[in-house]
């Protein structure tokens, strides 16, 4: 599902949480917002795929459910 939505831009914030990091995606055409938890030894480029991943899979779920607010 998450294959069909392309993302132009996406805003990321990355939060040191003890021995986790917090990321943040933000898609600032909809101003839809994602977190997730991840391993920082997993590395910036990493996480940033994951977050992307999921912000997609978000906004596909949205414009399938008719929520589409771009």
């Amino acid at each position: 599902m998450a294959k069909d939505t392309r993302l132009a831009e996406v805003l990321f914030e990355f939060r040191h949480l003890g021995n986790s990091v917090q990321v943040n995606a933000i898609d600032p055409d909809t101003g839809t917002e994602v977190s997730m938890v991840g391993d920082p030894r997993a590395g910036e480029h990493v996480l940033k795929q994951a977050a992307m991943r999921k912000l997609a899979f978000v906004l596909a779920k949205r414009r399938a459910a008719g929520q589409d607010d771009a």
